[in-house]
């Protein structure tokens, strides 16, 4: 049994960002002193350990070599200096000797280089600061007509200090200018800024052994790929939380990124997934109480002081500004309101409603499941209670109440759906297929193991089937997505999935060194790959829709085809199984030929389809005016969230359900598409 992870991290360390006032006691204080920073002793024994591990049981199987080094050459300074924004030139060629000498040394312990590179790093960084507050002392001009780029990562790093201070001159400008564009004067934009940077300064000096070290490991892992981590331990590092606490409040699991907050995982359930304003990767600025509290600036915090903030009694309000990863820079942050809430299993299991929908002279009645994630209750399963929760129990409860109510139809819909339990995704495809193998799994070692639907060849719904996608549908729920659409049983509606086709497990590198007086961390590391019944690999392409509609992701931007050293696509030998043939060519030529007439006819998708569009023409630029007068033009309005309004003669529904609808226009055309499956099914 695997449990699906899909957690990644990136670090930029500038942005805009707005928001005032913090508390007096994060600044730097005078007594504060730089503390040198040298490998402790267990270090050299991780660094052997781990690397024993990655080359025994990591999934690539790939060699030290050259070729690693020159990776984890680039990655450890893309962590650091990812904006080029602090290194000169000459600072990394000092280094250049070592680019091809970095797998030599690891495993034997010699980790020089990225505490040299370090206090380099840090040098440099407390250099700009005082830079910073010296830009602070002027106003900037708001009304010249000049850019700046914040996408550096095609360029290349300053050479001197005159171009290193255009670079962060033009940074602070933008940073000024999004507080001014907030309505903030001058005094609150330099008291923010001061405070922000400050508290930067503080972050600097606390900087530990165990923060570099950790940098460093991860730089080596993820040249393996972008799902094999190192973990300090929970009481040196600065950047880990107690997952238990994170879960309370909002419902997010978030994670360190030098000086920004950023969500690694939204649990389903939670106000933060409710809301569908807040996913994966989007970093967060600012933090405010109630419904009219001031913001504070919370760029620079420690993690777990930022998750203070957040965190609070069940119902109380917390307001959150953040940045969307979705988003180009040119745009000021998002403000969203949240109220608190404990995350529970119920509130994460997934539900359903019948929705009447028109099409022809015909209403059917469409069953709509939501399922959040693929959840199992391992504690009541391993203690034997009857009734344990599962996605599959719950799902199959709800169709039997869907068919009490006269369902015609049925909608999976498993948009944001991250993954869970392979256990789960196996055992809920069988409730649609008669049997066979639902996915295979290729180990480190290259044995495929073919994992099948084992419920006797029993069919719990055979009716007509709609499965509805998402980018940020990943893992159990392409493997789900996959099945249905491999064995032909129902039609896949909606944006390319995420592609995450990889199994990771965590290691505790305790087991290795068995030293009491050693508190060390642990190695997450992909042993394993999911390969569809076809033999096609999920890596990095995702499931395909059979009705494909726009996204406002681009596969370069957003998925696993985005992440550096991901494992490639590849296929094996397809598993013998035998296609319902339930949907056949013909249907999806005339569904994909309704869908482009809808396009063409239906207000509410081109509206949305023009939304998208200039959201990724957003997305596509790289730099952002510094022109008060060009910047303040009013935004066009955002794809996120999806408006339409609904025809009372194409669907027929309550209020409540319209409303749903109107708000979720690819909801709408899904059931609309699923109307016509159960026409041609049903007449």
């Amino acid at each position: 049994m695997y449990k699906l992870v899909l957690i990644a991290a990136f670090a930029i360390l500038t942005s805009f960002g707005i928001s005032t006032g913090i508390p007096s006691n994060t600044i730097l204080s005078t007594g504060d002193t730089l503390k040198v920073l040298e490998p402790k002793p267990e270090h050299a024994s991780e660094a052997y350990v781990i690397t024993n591990l990655l080359k025994r049981y990591h999934y690539r199987k790939l060699p030290l070599s050259d070729s690693i080094s020159n990776v984890i050459f680039e990655n450890y300074f893309t962590s650091i200096d990812p904006n080029k924004a602090y290194f000169f030139k000459d600072d990394i060629k000092q280094f250049e000797g070592l680019r091809y000498k970095l797998d030599t040394q690891i495993p034997e312990g010699d980790l020089d280089f990225a505490y040299h590179a370090f206090e380099l790093y840090r040098e440099r960084a407390l250099n700009r600061i005082d830079y910073v507050f010296k830009l602070l002392e002027t106003e900037f001009d708001f009304t010249k007509n000049e850019s700046y780029t914040f996408d550096r990562e095609k360029e290349d790093w300053p050479t001197n200090d005159a171009e290193r201070d255009e670079v962060w001159r033009k940074i602070i400008k933008s940073q000024a200018l999004t507080y001014k564009l907030s309505g903030n004067d001058w005094e609150k934009t330099v008291k923010g800024l001061k405070r922000r940077y400050e508290r930067i300064q503080k972050a600097i000096y606390q900087y530990n052994s165990e923060d570099v070290f950790q940098s460093y490991m991860n730089a080596y892992t993820n040249a393996y790929d972008p799902h094999t981590d190192y973990f300090s331990p929970p009481d040196a590092a600065n950047f880990q939380i107690d997952m238990s606490l994170s879960l309370e409040g909002i419902g997010a699991r978030l994670m360190q990124n030098l000086d920004y907050t950023q969500v690694a995982e939204i649990i389903p359930g939670g106000p933060a997934y409710k809301s569908k304003q807040i996913l994966k990767d989007d970093r967060i600025i600012g933090v405010a109480q109630g419904e009219d509290g001031e913001f504070l600036d919370v760029i620079g915090w420690r993690l777990d002081d930022v998750v203070a903030k957040i965190r609070g009694p069940k119902g109380t309000v917390v307001r959150l500004q953040i940045l969307k990863a979705s988003k180009g820079q040119n745009a000021l942050p998002d403000t969203l309101r949240l109220v608190r809430d404990k995350i529970k299993l119920e509130s994460q299991a997934a539900k359903a409603e019948l929705i009447p929908i028109s099409e022809g002279n015909s209403t059917y009645k469409l069953g709509v499941i939501t399922v959040p994630s693929f959840y199992l209750n391992f504690d009541e399963l391993n203690a034997g209670v009857k009734d344990y929760r599962s996605t599959t129990r719950d799902v199959k409860n709800l169709i039997t109440d869907l068919k009490k109510q006269g369902m015609d139809g049925l909608l999976i819909d498993l948009r944001f759906n991250g993954g869970g339990s392979l256990q789960e995704a196996i055992e809920m495809t069988g409730l649609f297929i008669p049997d066979g193998p639902v996915v295979q799994v290729r180990n480190t070692d290259q044995s495929v193991d073919k994992m099948d639907d084992t419920d006797g060849g029993v069919v719990f719904y055979d009716g007509p089937l709609a499965v509805m996608v998402n980018r940020g549908s990943a893992s159990a729920s392409e493997i789900f997505s996959g099945a249905i659409q491999d064995y032909k049983r129902g039609v896949i509606i909606g944006e390319s999935t995420f592609g995450k086709g990889t199994v990771q497990n965590i290691i505790d590198l305790d087991r290795y060194i068995r030293n009491p007086d050693m508190k060390l961390g642990q190695l997450k590391m992909t042993l394993a790959k999911f390969y569809r019944v076809t033999g096609s690999s999920n890596q990095r392409i995702g499931i395909a829709p059979d009705v494909q509609f726009p996204s406002i992701y681009d596969a370069d931007e957003y998925g696993e085809a985005s992440r550096p050293n991901s494992l490639p696509w590849d296929e094996i030998a397809n598993a013998n199984f035998k296609p319902t043939n339930n949907i056949d060519e013909e249907l999806l030529d005339n569904l994909n030929a309704l869908y482009r007439n809808h396009l063409n006819t239906d207000k509410d998708l081109q509206k949305l389809m023009k939304e998208i569009e200039e959201a990724k023409e957003r997305r596509r630029q790289s730099s952002v005016s510094l022109n008060y007068e060009e910047r303040r033009q009013p935004e066009p309005e955002q794809q996120e969230g999806l408006s339409a309004s609904v025809d009372q003669d194409e669907v027929s529904v309550d209020d409540e359900i319209k409303k749903k609808l109107e708000e979720d226009p690819y909801l709408k055309e899904g059931l609309r598409l699923l109307a016509e499956i159960t026409r041609k099914k049903i007449g």
